[in-house]
């Protein structure tokens, strides 16, 4: 079975061309590639299928096995796949995703190859039962007391089409994520996990994150996770609408727009191509 390895801003997935190949169990394949000491070694895998409604359609399993609805970093890939790779024409196309098909702008290198992408990611949804959580009866989750262990956090919580929680602190690269975030992930107010973004704001249009995602522990970058907290930052008066998110993979660039949609750019990068053994 032949497969493409890609990132975005550090955020790898073993990619599938769903139009040549068939996966039985995406699911157990997702577990066996993502394994770094076993496998292939990514943050999980992501299957480029036909669609009926948009260009082309994208399933993202986490390197555990469980399936998400979306990826910002990883639709990115996607799209570049789809262009390098014949499967899609123009510089702008659709793709269909677990959390509803998006529109996405390609930009190309000299080479004639796609190198960064913008994807208009839709509005973010607020509301508790939209998350979903129970920390509030409804209404938003802004700024809400949130105890684990030792500490209370404030948090605020966006759907991106995947789940978000986000938590400001003075210093991320100090901070304990692969404490709190496994916690955080599986905290009982949260009833289908969550991911977790730490934040520190460096000025009022500059972040940096840490990711702890749902089902993949701590990534490099997390595109849905910059757009919530580009979002949150708005919703707590912490930094504007346009924002320029530094992650450990690389920068992203975003702004939530007046009229609703959070629009995310950044890079899409093909590592290498290979065979693997079907089981």
């Amino acid at each position: 079975m032949k497969f493409t390895k890609m990132h975005g801003a550090g955020n790898d997935y073993v990619y599938i061309d769903g139009f040549v190949e068939t996966v039985d169990d995406p699911a157990a394949l997702a577990v066996q590639v993502s394994d770094r000491n076993f496998g292939i070694g990514s943050d999980g895998l992501i299957l480029i299928l036909p669609s009926t409604v948009a260009d082309v359609r994208m399933r993202m399993f986490n390197a555990d096995g469980s399936e998400a609805e979306m990826c910002g970093n990883g639709v990115r890939c996607v799209a570049k796949y789809a262009y390098d790779h014949g499967l899609v024409k123009g510089s702008e196309i659709r793709v269909e995703t677990g959390a509803g098909v998006l529109p996405l702008q390609l930009f190309m290198s000299g080479a004639g190859k796609v190198d960064r992408v913008r994807v208009n990611m839709g509005p973010p949804r607020l509301m508790a039962e939209e998350i979903p959580t129970t920390l509030v009866a409804d209404g938003m989750v802004v700024n809400q007391s949130l105890t684990v262990l030792d500490r209370t956090f404030a948090v605020t919580c966006v759907s991106m089409g995947n789940p978000h929680c986000v938590i400001y602190v003075e210093d991320v690269e100090q901070f304990p994520v692969a404490t709190y975030g496994p916690l955080i992930e599986h905290h009982p107010v949260f009833p289908k996990r969550i991911n977790v973004e730490f934040v520190e704001v460096i000025s009022p249009t500059e972040v940096r994150q840490r990711t702890w995602e749902r089902g993949a522990g701590e990534t490099l970058a997390c595109g849905t996770g910059a757009s919530a907290v580009t979002v949150a930052g708005v919703l707590t008066g912490r930094t504007e609408r346009s924002l320029v998110n530094r992650l450990r993979g690389g920068e992203l660039f975003l702004e939530w727009c007046e009229a609703g949609e959070v629009l995310l750019t950044g890079p899409a990068v093909e590592v290498f191509s290979g065979e693997y053994p079907r089981s």
